[in-house]
């Protein structure tokens, strides 16, 4: 039964075009090699991984826990990035209970049943909750680390992208994409960067508990799980060519709002602002027009013209379809950022972000607090006995 299900799944029909298949990926004697199936199981962060390729994920994930102390760190402090000091709220079983299982942001009537509970004042519940809210909120330095991170990769792969194709043909003429299909050879330029790519989505997959969180982590989900199904099966039917073309696309753009982020948590606004809109010009030139307009369109409708439609060319432009559909989304935030931050030359805030609650909050409730014990009265403070009342 077993064997019976993956012999239809692996059916040529259903990922190649006619009279194609996966014996087209058999090594030659000529020097010739292909993709394998088993280069997938290697970028795997496990120990079973045997071949070199499989350091690649695993380099990645332990550069994330590594490099954001190591140099990220003593970076932060050169650019004068700080934390705020933060108070912490006093320990209370009543209200850890309820912040913990039922809500961190609790109703009124919950406060009212809270203020009764622990014999705080609505008040006083209110503010142990703003408080513990932002001692879960990632500190700036954690942000700025993660953004350092994310630049290095980005950056790097961005320009070993552009050495691998740079000198190819289908970078300057898409359709030469599919010229030789499926039997095109690997290169080992191609399949470095691949390995590299792969291995670091799938280390984002395994340490996104530990991430900063922000409003669109399921988003984010989406896109990581739909962009190594991407890379893996591009890579298991020899999409390598629209593969890498998708990768650099991506990359072109990313390194410019890691480093907008890190001007942005060092205080740099001029310098911030003037790199988010490069950013937000490259990212709606490079996934709102080449994308859909020239590499979605070379990989949905030029193929028709040759082979006919097939499984796996509707599973592969699927799988684009669904990125595509993300990059829309973010081109809006993106958008509403620039038209935000742009007239008043405020510095810009990821609108991704959750936003820490500021202390002076605490202030305005001590003032209200005073108010019920006489220091205010009508919400004026009273008159000066030197001061006779004016009629």
């Amino acid at each position: 039964m077993l064997s019976r299900l993956s012999e239809l799944l692996w059916a040529d029909w259903i990922w190649f075009p006619q009279g194609h298949g996966w014996a087209d990926f058999q090594d030659r004697t000529d020097g010739k090699v292909f993709p394998q199936t088993s280069d997938l199981w290697a970028t795997l962060p496990s120990r079973c991984a045997s071949c070199c390729s499989g350091l690649c994920s695993r380099a990645a994930f332990v550069s994330h826990q590594h490099l954001p102390r190591t140099i990220a760190g003593p970076l932060a402090a050169l650019l004068g990035v700080r934390d705020k000091p933060r108070v912490c709220v006093a320990p209370n079983p009543t209200l850890e209970s309820y912040f913990s299982r039922t809500s961190k942001h609790p109703s009124q009537n919950s406060l009212e049943t809270l203020s009764k509970q622990t014999g705080f004042s609505v008040r006083q519940v209110q503010r142990w909750f703003r408080r513990r809210r932002n001692q879960e909120r990632p500190s700036k330095v954690k942000k700025f680390q993660e953004a350092s991170w994310r630049f290095a990769f980005y950056l790097g792969a961005f320009f070993a992208g552009l050495a691998v194709l740079v000198d190819k043909p289908w970078f300057y003429d898409v359709k030469q994409m599919w010229e030789g299909f499926p039997k095109m050879t690997l290169l080992p330029s191609q399949y470095w960067y691949y390995m590299i790519e792969l291995g670091f989505y799938i280390s984002l997959l395994f340490s996104v508990a530990s991430d900063v969180k922000r409003k669109d982590f399921k988003e984010q989900i989406v896109h990581h799980v739909a962009t190594i199904a991407l890379i893996g099966f591009s890579w298991l039917v020899n999409y390598i060519r629209a593969g890498t073309l998708i990768m650099l696309v991506h990359d072109a753009s990313d390194y410019l709002m890691e480093s907008a982020k890190m001007f942005n948590y060092a205080g740099w606004r001029n310098t911030c602002n003037f790199i988010f809109v490069v950013f937000a010009a490259v990212f709606i030139v490079t996934r709102l027009v080449i994308l859909p307009f020239w590499i979605i369109h070379t990989t949905w409708v030029y193929p028709l013209t040759v082979y006919p439609p097939f499984f796996g060319f509707y599973f592969f432009n699927g799988l684009l379809f669904v990125l595509q559909a993300l990059h829309i989304f973010w081109a809006a935030l993106i958008i509403r950022m620039v038209i935000k931050f742009l007239p008043s030359n405020a510095i810009v805030e990821d609108e991704r972000s959750d936003r820490e609650e500021s202390e002076s909050e605490d202030e305005n409730d001590t003032f209200k607090e005073k108010s019920t014990n006489g220091h205010v009265q009508n919400g004026h403070t009273p008159l000066n006995n030197n001061h006779r009342k004016m009629d």
